[in-house]
């Protein structure tokens, strides 16, 4: 289920980079601000953001994080900063914010729930972060989720990484993602660094959590797509197309726009 990436990257790359320079153009603001990982998302998004000329504000926000994760993030802003010279970085380190907030939580009977629920707030703390830096800025909270986490198995937390303004490569598969990256040059080590959400503060992968590769979910999803016949699948395409089918419904939520309650107008005086 290897997947190669079937788009014109210098095209893609030129058509996003004048989508986001429109928007901001449009939306009258003074920039952009990309949350900094040390992954290909992020390093992507953040070089296309600088490609508009428009300054881009790169922001590291580690909390417990992994050393590896932190020198793959600095090697690209450092390389970006060299390559652009309308991008600026900063670091906040949450990791302080973050054990006070626990020590003012509860702590949950079951333990999974319990590490889930700090997992994602270590993503809220950091986009309420980035919202701040916009805020003082007149920047704009760049979103750096691919088709697949976004649209596919809605990996990303609520009102955290998937609290943004605008999704500059939401439409770009994770196989899309990296044939960009390589175009763009962002460093050897993120290319090739295994995809994490950095979440947990250990060495737990994204594949770990899903239960399948990207190559894998982005096969499953243009499965679903196409409507493909299940009984022509191998065993282990059966056993992908369940996960990425149960995760595509429980993270509806994510997806879908809030519910609201309407009031009927029979009610309305």
């Amino acid at each position: 289920m290897s997947k190669t990436s079937t788009i014109e990257v210098e095209k893609v790359n030129e058509h996003i980079v004048n989508w986001l320079r429109t928007y901001a153009d449009n939306a009258k603001v003074n920039g952009f601000v990309v949350g900094i990982s040390g992954g290909v998302d992020s390093a992507v998004t953040s070089t296309l953001c600088a490609q508009t000329g428009f300054p881009t504000l790169c922001v590291e926000m580690p909390i417990h994080q992994a050393e590896n994760q932190v020198s793959r993030g600095r090697e690209h802003i450092d390389q970006l900063k060299k390559r652009f010279a309308n991008v600026s970085s900063v670091a906040s380190n949450l990791t302080e914010v973050y054990e006070v907030f626990k020590t003012e939580m509860p702590h949950a009977t079951d333990a999974t729930k319990y590490h889930l629920s700090l997992a994602n707030t270590r993503a809220r703390l950091r986009m309420t972060t980035l919202y701040f830096h916009a805020g003082i800025h007149g920047y704009l909270v760049t979103g750096t989720g691919n088709k697949v986490e976004d649209f596919g198995v809605g990996f990303y937390t609520k009102y955290g990484d998937g609290g943004v303004d605008l999704s500059p490569i939401a439409d770009l598969m994770k196989s899309d993602v990296y044939a960009l990256g390589a175009f763009l040059k962002i460093p050897e080590s993120i290319q090739k660094a295994a995809p994490t959400d950095g979440l947990f503060g250990d060495n737990r992968t994204d594949e770990d959590q899903l239960g399948a590769s990207y190559d894998e979910l982005e096969w499953a999803m243009l499965a679903v797509e196409k409507g493909s016949d299940k009984n022509a699948f191998s065993v282990r395409e059966k056993v992908v197309y369940e996960i990425y089918k149960r995760l595509n419904f429980v993270n509806k939520h994510k997806m879908n726009a809030i519910p609201v309650c309407e009031i009927p107008d029979a009610f309305r005086i």
